[in-house]
């Protein structure tokens, strides 16, 4: 997949507070995942991954784990007053953004399987409360990349 392709994914969990009905308005989350990416981490201890959820559902949802396939956990992590903080959960808010970036919220790999390479793809399974399951495709870009904005 493309670094700038989107992963529109047709989800929606029922729970207690749907409305039901035929999809669409009926308050679930609508989530679109983009611009994942793995920087070629410079050891090969761990790395970092990024990405962005677009929620255009009526309903918030979250970020509870995630899973890869070069790495034995992926973490989730917060920056705050410039320190990283793991987390347990990040929030999709309805109608928001949750962006996992370099400086900002981001994904580490730890306990690498192999060492991603430029080239290569990185899978990365998204757990989130409301939505369930979804894989994503993540290019291995170099270890500078940036992407437009």
């Amino acid at each position: 997949m493309a670094c700038g392709t989107a992963l529109t994914l047709a989800l929606g969990a029922c729970s207690s507070d749907d409305k039901g009905g035929d999809g669409k308005g009926d308050g679930r989350p609508e989530l679109k995942i983009s611009g994942a990416y793995v920087p070629q981490p410079p050891t090969k201890e761990m790395a970092g991954g990024f990405l962005t959820v677009r929620n255009g559902g009526e309903q918030a949802d979250k970020l509870t784990s995630v899973s890869s396939d070069v790495a034995g956990k992926v973490e989730m992590h917060k920056t705050v007053e410039q320190r990283m903080e793991r987390v347990k959960s990040l929030r999709v808010p309805a109608h928001g953004t949750l962006e996992l970036g370099r400086g900002g919220n981001h994904l580490m790999l730890m306990g690498l399987k192999r060492k991603p390479t430029k080239g290569q793809t990185v899978t990365f399974v998204l757990h989130f409360e409301r939505s369930g399951a979804v894989t994503v495709e993540a290019p291995v870009e170099a270890t500078n990349y940036t992407p437009r904005k």
